[in-house]
């Protein structure tokens, strides 16, 4: 005979307690991730803009100098103070004429993805 004043008994009473966590914990570590992914992505853009910005001014800062631009980005370097990391960072440094701005691209040489 059954009391019908006591509730059944589940089968796995621990299966909630533990499984509800569990799926919490999941989504939370999967949208942290996915917020660090975004963050660096966002910061890597930066860097590249930056060094390519970098680059543009300081072939400007020559043309106000000595009246022309540079013909390599190795005199940018040696003269102008430009550095940066060659094994992160491809520069294509491009020269149109002595009187027109090169033409500069950055592609990051990283494991995460050429940009």
């Amino acid at each position: 005979m059954r009391n019908c004043f006591q509730t059944p008994k589940e089968k796995h009473p621990y299966t909630k307690r533990i499984l509800i966590p569990i799926l919490i914990f999941s989504l939370l570590l999967f949208l942290f991730l996915l917020g660090v992914r975004s963050v660096s992505e966002s910061s890597q853009k930066e860097q590249i803009d930056g060094l390519k910005t970098s680059v543009l001014r300081s072939a400007t800062h020559c043309y106000a100098v000595e009246g022309r631009y540079p013909e390599s980005l190795s005199y940018l370097e040696q003269h102008y103070g430009i550095t940066y990391d060659h094994s992160r960072y491809l520069v294509d440094y491009e020269v149109i004429g002595s009187n027109l701005p090169p033409s500069v691209t950055v592609i990051s040489l990283s494991k995460e993805g050429l940009q």
